[in-house]
């Protein structure tokens, strides 16, 4: 794989959308470190936490970023919002919408069934969004996360059946909700729009897919991992892709909360390093 294909993401540096998700760090914080370890692509973060004029005045690249809305509820017209987050993207030049079926609730530590008609909604309006953006310049994937209506094997499955939208493949989330991320990356990878790489504590992740523990606790508790420190079968992973001619980013995830400021050159820095290596070494050096 490319080296230039390598961006990350706020969440590795503590920064949520989740009200109460822990300390947040500046944007000069975030951004003054991800360009000291030589990242030149990141997404977003929450809603305007990372504009495109910023990024762009650091010398990062705008990929895109990750987008929460409420797709099942036949009474809730979510195409405004993502309507106006498209306009975000496509102004900073950002070409990936990462969509996720949101369900309605703070946070992503329960989650309410959905029924058929539910579904029908859901489906039809993946395809809408994904018509939008495609008429803007804009590649949406459709991203299984703990906590939202698609999360569990059964459910990545309607999708991909129910619907033509592309996947956001998130290694960690793929993996805490039950589905192997590299045998769906072996068989269905025309479908995968996008990479969110992460390392995971398998048994941990066991403990959320159980309900044994919350998903906020479980990050609090080292969830995730630099890369090449978990329990995913990483490697596997990035030669089914690779084989597939996977032509899009691969962006470093490990989400974490911070309870105050690290003192300099500590806290998630150290982490976000580590994976970098990691990832790089894998790389055709380009």
């Amino acid at each position: 794989m490319r080296q230039d294909r390598i961006a990350a993401a706020p969440i590795s540096w503590g920064v949520c959308e989740v009200p109460d998700w822990g300390h947040q760090l500046t944007p000069d914080r975030v951004l003054q470190e991800m360009t000291a370890l030589g990242v030149t692509a990141s997404e977003f973060g929450p809603d305007g936490f990372l504009p495109g004029p910023m990024l762009a005045a650091y010398g990062v690249t705008a990929v895109g970023g990750f987008v929460p809305a409420v797709l099942h509820d036949p009474d809730h017209d979510p195409m405004p919002d993502v309507r106006a987050a498209l306009d975000r993207f496509t102004t900073a030049g950002a070409r990936t919408l990462v969509l996720a079926a949101a369900t309605g609730l703070d946070g992503y530590d329960g989650r309410p069934d959905v029924d058929a008609a539910g579904w029908r909604t859901l489906l039809a309006r993946l395809d809408e969004i994904a018509g939008l953006a495609a008429s803007l310049g804009v590649t949406t994937a459709l991203h299984p996360h703990v906590g939202t209506v698609v999360e569990g094997p059964g459910e990545v499955e309607r999708v991909l059946d129910g619907s033509g939208i592309g996947l956001c493949l998130d290694t960690g989330h793929l993996l805490i909700g039950g589905t192997d991320p590299v045998a769906l990356a072996e068989r269905a990878a025309e479908r995968v729009a996008h990479v969110h790489l992460k390392d995971v504590d398998e048994a941990t992740a066991a403990a959320v897919r159980s309900g044994r523990t919350s998903y906020t606790s479980a990050v609090n508790a080292g969830l995730y991992r630099p890369l090449g420190e978990g329990d995913l079968d990483l490697p596997a992973l990035l030669t089914a892709l690779e084989s597939a001619h996977y032509p899009g980013w691969y962006v470093m995830e490990q989400d974490t909360v911070l309870h105050a400021d690290p003192p300099p050159g500590t806290g998630p820095l150290t982490d976000v390093r580590t994976s970098l290596s990691w990832l790089r070494a894998r790389t055709d050096g380009r």
